[in-house]
């Protein structure tokens, strides 16, 4: 769906995991595409992902006071959305 030459933005994100019975502390990197990414990639214009993204319907986050779309969250929503027939 979305292009592989893109850039992508790779954000850390700090989870707890358990490892027999010890808590451990490890990063996982975050792939994330910007607005203007995503409209590219759907061929749209960047307004309508916005006001999607606003209105909920697809997710998004705010990283260094731009909004960002998680390359994994997009792709389940559009397997979601085919499994759907939608």
């Amino acid at each position: 769906m979305f292009p592989h030459n893109s850039i992508e933005v790779k954000l850390e994100q700090d989870y707890n995991m358990e490892q027999n019975g010890v808590g451990v502390r490890k990063k996982k990197f975050i792939e994330a595409y910007t607005v203007e990414e995503v409209a590219k990639a759907l061929k749209l214009h960047p307004y309508p992902i916005r006001r999607l993204y606003r209105e909920g319907k697809i997710p998004a986050f705010k990283f260094g006071g731009r909004w960002r779309f998680d390359k994994q969250e997009l792709d389940n929503l559009r397997k979601r959305k085919n499994e759907k027939g939608i």
